[in-house]
């Protein structure tokens, strides 16, 4: 299958269109059962009703995990903030309301988020075992009822269309605490801009009546956990600076 040039490429995928259809081909180093990993949790968002592509076929091309889903129409929030920075208060509040409509999503069907953060923790490679130690033990601490959790959730996976926003790239969902979802996506944007991000948590704060502390306790666990999945763009020392505050060594 000749797919042409990638319109994208994450760590984990390369997205392609064709035949009206977008096409995610996960890379060689990720397992066979991927695509269908990832379609389920897609399907999951979808029946409960959230804006999501529909899934159309998973499929192998050229010995590599596919997924062909519904293409979506639209340009991200991330282009829009690009291209409109001032408007980045309006383009945060949609998001939020985005986010917390997940969040507000019983899940018990997923993959648990505590499992996932906890198997991360434990294969990272730049961190003392005394530390993975501590994080687990925090981890074990943490109590929550378990909502839907997007994962990677952040202004280039909300694709603003004709109809409203339309959430992608569900490879990252669990069913989990809300708080763990709500710093992940607080760790992301502080790479790029504290501004921004302390925005973004005010925001969410204020939304869902969480106090900052109640999400910001799940620092050195996101951190640590974030350290095993090698993305380029990523600061490490910044993730293992959050880490040695909680954990020192």
């Amino acid at each position: 299958m000749n797919l042409g040039e990638p319109i994208a490429e994450g760590n984990t995928a390369k997205i392609y269109i064709s035949d009206g259809h977008i096409i995610k081909v996960f890379k060689e180093h990720l397992p066979s059962t991927e695509a269908q990993k990832e379609a389920k949790k897609q399907e999951f968002a979808l029946s409960c009703g959230l804006p999501v592509p529909r899934i159309v076929n998973v499929m192998t091309i050229e010995g590599k995990p596919a997924i062909v889903m519904e293409y979506i129409k639209g340009e991200s929030i991330g282009v829009r903030f690009m291209d409109n920075p001032n408007e980045a208060e309006c383009y945060l509040k949609q998001s939020v309301e985005v986010q917390y409509n997940v969040h507000s999503i019983p899940c018990n069907g997923l993959e648990s988020m505590t499992e996932k953060l906890a198997d991360q923790i434990k294969a990272t490679s730049m961190l003392e075992a005394a530390q993975k130690e501590k994080l687990l033990d925090l981890l074990k601490e943490s109590n929550y009822t378990p909502k839907l959790c997007h994962g990677d959730f952040h202004l280039y996976n909300l694709i603003q269309t004709e109809s409203g926003i339309s959430i992608i790239d569900w490879v990252d969902a669990s069913s989990g605490d809300p708080r763990a979802d709500v710093y992940r996506t607080y760790l992301l944007y502080l790479q790029h801009s504290k501004d921004l991000a302390e925005r973004y948590l005010t925001i969410y704060c204020e939304m869902s009546g969480f106090k900052k502390g109640d999400i910001l306790q799940w620092a050195p666990i996101i951190a640590g956990a974030r350290l095993s999945e090698h993305v380029a763009s990523e600061d490490v020392s910044r993730l293992l600076n959050i880490v040695n505050l909680y954990c020192p060594v």
